[in-house]
């Protein structure tokens, strides 16, 4: 680019020491500058697209990775809340004297596991 303006002034013959005849070559060498300078501005500006469509297409697959580890997150957090609270070691529970309390926790976790499971699965989340 800080050729240009010397290129011009030679080509134009605004450069006493130049004779005319010379200045004719420093014109072509000018517009030749001229068009590789284009050609560069141009393929500038086709690798910075390029690197910007590579950039938002990596973002979109993080926000996916993302999206996929909440989901199986949710999908932990359901049991470990329901064995949390009977880990408590409450005496008051009315389940807990029932021979059935036991199985029946595990059915509920499993339901509502397979539940959660399928609502991720629908919103294309897992």
């Amino acid at each position: 680019m800080p050729l240009a303006g010397a290129l011009q002034r030679l080509g134009e013959g605004r450069v006493a020491q130049i004779p005319p005849k010379v200045s004719t070559y420093f014109r072509d060498v000018a517009d030749h500058h001229q068009r590789v300078t284009e050609q560069i501005q141009s393929f500038d500006e086709l690798v910075t697209g390029m690197l910007s469509a590579s950039i938002t297409q990596l973002g979109v697959q993080q926000n996916a990775d993302m999206r996929r580890i909440s989901a199986w997150a949710a999908l932990i957090a359901v049991p470990t809340m329901i064995v949390g609270v009977y880990g408590m070691n409450f005496d008051h529970m009315p389940e807990l004297k029932s021979p059935y309390g036991y199985p029946a926790v595990w059915v509920v976790i499993a339901i509502v596991c397979t539940l959660v499971h399928r609502s991720l699965r629908r919103n294309n989340w897992l």
